[in-house]
């Protein structure tokens, strides 16, 4: 066996042909990984605090990998802390907060299926958030796209009913989940910051996770003394375990692999399929059915993410 720069180990007598296609394999599971979170989620929020599972989810990844922190990056990490606490408060808040336990939260009240559809708009949002905000250029495929996905989260919430529409009875757990997508949508923005650059990105997700618990800890600190709110059952810790494991660490490391192998463009189009993956995944393991107005929430959000966020090259090629 031999090892890489990546840490991936391989038989000495591995073809080239199974090494090149390595990288599609692991952003084929870490797109898989990824939407889990909500099947996870989805189990175990309903009898536990949201906030809860989110403290432990972070402040266990934040544990998990401090050794990658402590091992030679003790001195730069501190010091990428205290000059940038506030935004580091502001990340914690909003991708591990309101887009942690916020997510939980409505997790209690709709489907796995409604909140991975929602979810999967979070790449044409930050579109739009970046040309409002950053004064990014916006083209009319991107304008077009982002009106096609949200015209399904539309959908999604409304129930596919003009009736829900007049009479405004929504879903409270629809959007909660859409302002947490929200909430990542700006979370996502923030991250692009030239001072981020500064820390290496195993370390900046063991930071991040740390300030994504304390965001968290206010919320979960009265279930936590009391003894309540954690997962009751065995199945429920197995799924939480799931979450930091497979939904966190695992999805984490495999798209840091896949950005290094394939380059930002094409491993972030694999996330387009965290929606089929997370509706397929909810009706196998949860027993969702699938309505009419969700099977076209499905079509619209996946044509209109990829419209509006397919790169430029891998449009030529296509």
């Amino acid at each position: 066996m031999i090892g890489n720069a990546n840490g991936v180990y391989m038989s000495a007598n591995t073809s080239p042909a199974t090494r090149d296609l390595l990288p599609y394999a692991i952003m084929l599971g870490t797109a898989l990984c990824f939407s889990t979170n909500i099947i996870f989620g989805r189990f175990v929020a309903p009898d536990s605090h949201p906030f809860v599972l989110a403290f432990l989810r972070w402040a266990s990844v934040a544990l998990i990998l401090l050794p990658t922190v402590l091992a030679g990056q003790v001195h730069s990490t501190m010091a990428f802390i205290k000059n940038n606490v506030g935004l580091l408060i502001i990340l914690g808040i909003l991708g591990m907060g309101v887009s942690g336990g916020g997510v939980y939260w409505g997790l209690q009240m709709t489907t796995a299926t409604n909140a991975t559809l929602i979810y999967s708009v979070a790449p044409a949002l930050i579109l739009m958030l970046e040309r409002f905000f950053r004064g990014r250029p916006i083209s009319w495929r991107e304008v077009l796209g982002a009106m096609i996905a949200f015209a399904g989260v539309a959908a999604i919430i409304t129930q596919g009913s003009l009736s829900t529409l007049r009479a405004l009875e929504f879903n409270l757990g629809d959007i909660l989940i859409a302002a947490a997508t929200l909430s990542w949508a700006s979370y996502s923005i923030l991250l692009k910051t030239d001072r981020i650059k500064d820390i290496r990105p195993m370390a900046l997700f063991c930071v991040i996770a740390f300030f994504g618990a304390l965001a968290n800890l206010p919320f979960a600190a009265t279930s936590l003394v009391v003894g309540e709110g954690s997962p009751p059952s065995m199945a429920g810790w197995f799924a939480l375990a799931g979450i930091i494991v497979i939904s966190s660490l695992m999805a984490f490391s495999g798209y840091q692999f896949g950005i290094r192998k394939l380059g930002p463009s094409l491993a972030g189009m694999f996330m387009f399929l965290m929606t089929p993956f997370g509706v397929i995944l909810a009706v196998i393991f949860l027993g969702e059915k699938l309505a009419a107005y969700q099977i076209v929430a499905i079509g619209a959000v996946m044509a209109g993410v990829a419209t509006a966020t397919m790169p430029k090259s891998l449009r030529s090629t296509a």
